[in-house]
This record gives C-alpha cells, structure tokens and sequence, in this order.
C-alpha cells in the first residue's frame, strides 16, 4: 500500500473526501517525523512507537574495493510495534 491508497481508505472508513483525507494523513505523518527529529518520542498506543535511536561508529567495508573503513556514528528513526500490532499481524 502507498500513500496514494492510504489516503483512499482512510477517506472512505472516515467518510471525508480524498483531499481532506490526504490533508490529514500528511500532517500527522509530518508531525512525527518533526518530533522525531526533534529527539521526543511519538506513541500511539495499540499501534506502536516512533524515535530516534543512536547508531554507535563501526568498521565497515567499500564495496567496491573492499577496503575497511570507518562508518561514523549517527541518528536513525526506529519504529516499535505495539502489542495490538503484533497481534493483528501475528495472531496466536
């Protein structure tokens, strides 16, 4: 599924037009992403977590020459499933 059909499904369980609909699912995805990388962590229960995890430095190798190199460390955004997630995802 892409954006595109989100924003279609959304309008339709929500009964919105399409442009409402996408106005909305873009802002609440443009918000997590701001308070991401802002740093803050964004839950949503039963769905699950978004933040902003540290990725230590480490020895890495050029593809091309296959000589190591040093890849530094950064930011990465991480997402958690919540336990409803899971669930409906993998019933027991």
């Amino acid at each position: 599924m892409n954006k595109g059909e989100l924003v279609d499904q959304v309008a339709d369980k929500a009964t919105v037009t399409k442009k409402q609909a996408d106005a909305v699912v873009t802002a609440a995805l443009e918000t997590i992403m701001e308070s991401v990388a802002e740093g803050d962590k964004v839950t949503l229960v039963g769905f699950g977590s978004f933040e902003s995890r540290e990725r230590k430095a480490r020895e890495g190798r050029n593809p091309k020459t296959g000589d190591k190199m040093e890849i530094p460390a950064t930011k990465v955004p991480a997402f958690s499933a919540g336990k409803l997630f899971k669930d409906k995802v993998a019933p027991e």
